[in-house]
Order: C-alpha cells, then sequence, then structure tokens
C-alpha cells in the first residue's frame, strides 16, 4: 500500500488541482519500458510546446464521479485518479485503469462520447465500464508555490503489451510518441523536444526503471510528499532544487538551463 502524508494543508487556495498519468508499455524491440508523451501545442498557456505526460485540471464532474466511485478513499486522490483517467481518454484515445477488455471501436466512441458531454460518466453509463482506480499508482506530487500554478498529482500505469491505437487531441497537444525514459532525456538534451523542470526530473527517476513492476515497487515504499521547487545559491549561481530523500536521482538544475512551464 502507499503510504501517503496529508501534505494539502500546505497548498495555497489558488492553485488548480491537476492530474497527470505516467502510462507504460512494453517496449516492441525490448529494453526499458516505454512511455507515452504528448506534445502540447505552443498556444498553449501552460507548458506550450513541451512534451509531458497526459492529463490536465481536475473538474467539479471528476468528483463528483469519485465520490460515487470510491466513497471510502481520499477524496482529492480519487477525484485526481478519475481527472487521469478522463483526461488520458481525451488527449489520447486511451482507455485506462478499465476492468473490462476495451475493443478500439468502443475507445473511439468513448472519446466521442466524452468530447461530447465533457464528461467521464456518461461514458462509464453508455459502455458498461468499471473503473479500477487502485491500478493508478500514486507517484508524486508536485505543487509550485504561485498562485495560478498547477497542483499535480502523478500517478503510474501499465499498459502492458503497449497493443493499442491512439490519436492526438489537435486542441491541446500537436503529437503522441512512445518512448523510454532515457530516450526523451537524450531527446531533450539534444534539443528535439522540450521539458520542463518537473518533467524532466521525473524522467531522471523514470529512468532508474527497468521495468513497471520496479517503478511501482519504487513508488509503495517513497510517501508521496509535495514537491515544492525552490531556487537556492550555489557557488554564486542560481539553482532551481527540490528535496533530496523523495526518489529522484537528480535534485537540482542550474536555472540558466531550467525550462518553466509558464
Amino acid at each position: 500500500m502507499n503510504a501517503q502524508s496529508d501534505d494539502t494543508a500546505a497548498v495555497p487556495a489558488k492553485v488548480i488541482p491537476a492530474a497527470t498519468v505516467v502510462i507504460f508499455r512494453h517496449c516492441p524491440q525490448g529494453g526499458p519500458p516505454q512511455l507515452l508523451m504528448v506534445q502540447r501545442a505552443k498556444e498553449m498557456r501552460f507548458a506550450g510546446g513541451a512534451a509531458v505526460f497526459p492529463g490536465g485540471r481536475v473538474d467539479e464532474a471528476d468528483r463528483v464521479l469519485a465520490a460515487r466511485l470510491a466513497s471510502q478513499a481520499d477524496p482529492e486522490i480519487a477525484a485526481s485518479r478519475v481527472a487521469g483517467v478522463r483526461e488520458t481518454l481525451e488527449e489520447t484515445g486511451l482507455a485506462i485503469a478499465v476492468e473490462q477488455p476495451v475493443t478500439v471501436t468502443d475507445a473511439i466512441a468513448a472519446r466521442a462520447l466524452l468530447l461530447e458531454t465533457g464528461e467521464l460518466a456518461p461514458v462509464l453509463d453508455r459502455f458498461g465500464w468499471t473503473l479500477d482506480l487502485a491500478g493508478l499508482v500514486p507517484f508524486a506530487h508536485w505543487c509550485p508555490m504561485r498562485e495560478g500554478s498547477f497542483d499535480t498529482r502523478f500517478f503510474l500505469a501499465d499498459l502492458g503489451t503497449g497493443a493499442v491505437d491512439i490519436t492526438v487531441d489537435a486542441t491541446e497537444n500537436t503529437r503522441l510518441f512512445w518512448a523510454s525514459a532515457a530516450e526523451a532525456l537524450r531527446l531533450a538534451d539534444a534539443g528535439d523536444i522540450k521539458v520542463i523542470f518537473p518533467t524532466r526530473r521525473n524522467l531522471d527517476r523514470l529512468a532508474l526503471f527497468s521495468s513497471f513492476a520496479e517503478a511501482r515497487a519504487q513508488a509503495e515504499a517513497i510517501p508521496v510528499r509535495m514537491i515544492t521547487p525552490r531556487q537556492v545559491d550555489r557557488d554564486g549561481e542560481r539553482w532551481l532544487t527540490i528535496p533530496e530523500d523523495y526518489g529522484y536521482p537528480v535534485t537540482g538544475q542550474s536555472m540558466e538551463t531550467v525550462q518553466r512551464g509558464f
């Protein structure tokens, strides 16, 4: 069971609750698992042009559905899980954390219904789907202490073989791609993709794992506590840093090289 700390009291009132899902699949050629990333449209207010994991803000309808499905769970985490499922379906066409088998035809129709209604509940009712919210493993919780910033919970999900069809949501994103964490970092270093500070730190951490099982084991062993990056001076240079004991192998970066999401 993942140890959870009650860190929500430290969150400012004017942040925006959000959820992000790191989706794993087996690499078709073997080797480290691949992760699904979306490249955001340059016009987007947050992380415009950056490669990120699927996700978005938590809506009130997500809270209502979460209360219906997981009444005994932490309401914030449950609502974030629902938002992660909804945003993933909307942005990529993937129906994750669904207990029943999902055909390509149903996933396409479900996405269309979601785009029409803006809510996940009608989709579940229409297709008779049951969500396995526990299948989304809490991984991290990031929240910059700035008004209007995103208070984001990160979850892990396993797609297994990854034999699925995905299509980009062209309103917010411009492309989808699968890459191992190490490959995504190489693409960022080469300037082929842009990654903001939280994404890069999470890619550093995800690159430690040779399987979803390893990632899940570490996530369940380290309590999820809210990470608020802060700036410090190091040898006359300004750095952006995170705490040392949260599971991340790299905990700082020079502000000269940091790419921010705003």
